[in-house]
């Protein structure tokens, strides 16, 4: 069996213990799931720094309010991992990190992540508001904006649900969101996911409004998307087969709607009650434009867990 690693950013608030609540239950169905939780400490003023090569009190001050960080990312970082251990997870299985922050707050963890190998980032989201949070530059959004190819877990309020949709629309995008979660449930009797795709229109491959869509176009997109979704089942049924995950356990899912993809698979979310969606961040030519998708359905989860694979 694999060893499973993700890395979780925490801090002492309410989204971080969404965060970690959520991380925990999830040990239900990932088997040999470790943890490292990483705060990082603000930055040091680059007046101080300067002034601490001129001057013994200015070299002081700025040792005091190193170990002052330190000692608050650690006090944090102890309290989210007790927290955990009382949860039921193993001290053994948490490992806790913290350093003054270098480049930037997401960019210093997304390092980490990168040359720790982190088979996923966690994350609560925060923000005044989810419009807000994604247009104007939370930890949330930038991690999503520089992240490559490590996936993001964007995790909001308090996840209940059990129930599991990885949105697919036929794309290299939608197969590695499958790949993901299969390497994570794998060899897991007992998980359950649907595979919920949304028959595209031409409206959402073509952003022109068009007076009267000719009928031979619209039947294109819809030719074109069964062509690439049959083609696409078969890769998925092979990654799911290959993580001993069996035919029985996955529900497919197929609508066509007037409304867009993105309000399709929000209004799914909500109407099946699913506590964690997984959804590719990037689409193909052939499928629906996956990047402005998963920012909508982003934009409007609540007590949800979202994975997003780029």
């Amino acid at each position: 069996m694999m060893k499973k690693k993700i890395l979780l950013a925490v801090d002492n608030s309410a989204y971080s213990r969404s965060a970690i609540q959520y991380a925990v239950k999830i040990s239900s169905f990932v088997d040999d799931l470790f943890y490292t939780l990483i705060n990082v400490q603000p930055g040091i003023s680059q007046f101080l720094t300067d002034e601490a090569q001129k001057s013994i009190k200015a070299q002081l001050a700025l040792e005091k309010a190193k170990k002052k960080n330190e000692e608050n990312a650690l006090a944090v970082l102890n309290d989210c991992k007790n927290r955990m251990v009382q949860m039921g997870i193993e001290a053994g299985r948490i490992d806790v990190r913290t350093g003054p922050k270098k480049t930037g707050l997401a960019k210093d963890i997304l390092e980490y992540a990168q040359e720790g190998l982190y088979d996923a980032i966690v994350v609560g989201r925060r923000g005044l508001s989810r419009v807000q949070e994604i247009f104007m530059g939370s930890l949330t959004s930038k991690l999503l904006e520089h992240s490559t190819f490590i996936p993001v877990w964007v995790i909001d309020g308090d996840v209940t649900s059990d129930k599991i949709m990885i949105a697919t629309d036929g794309s290299e995008s939608s197969l590695r969101a499958v790949d993901h979660f299969s390497f994570m449930a794998a060899r897991n009797p007992n998980i359950n996911v649907t595979l919920f795709h949304v028959v595209p229109r031409f409206a959402d491959f073509c952003k022109i409004a068009f007076e009267d869509t000719d009928k031979e176009l619209e039947d294109l997109v819809i030719s074109g998307d069964k062509r690439c979704v049959e083609d696409f089942m078969v890769h998925a049924y092979k990654k799911f087969r290959e993580a001993g995950i069996e035919k029985n356990q996955i529900e497919i899912k197929e609508i066509t709607t007037m409304v867009n993809v993105g309000s399709a698979i929000a209004e799914e979310v909500e109407k099946g009650n699913y506590g964690t969606v997984i959804i590719g961040r990037r689409g193909t030519n052939r499928a629906f434009f996956m990047g402005s998708v998963s920012k909508y359905v982003l934009e409007r989860i609540c007590n949800r867990a979202m994975w997003l694979i780029s």
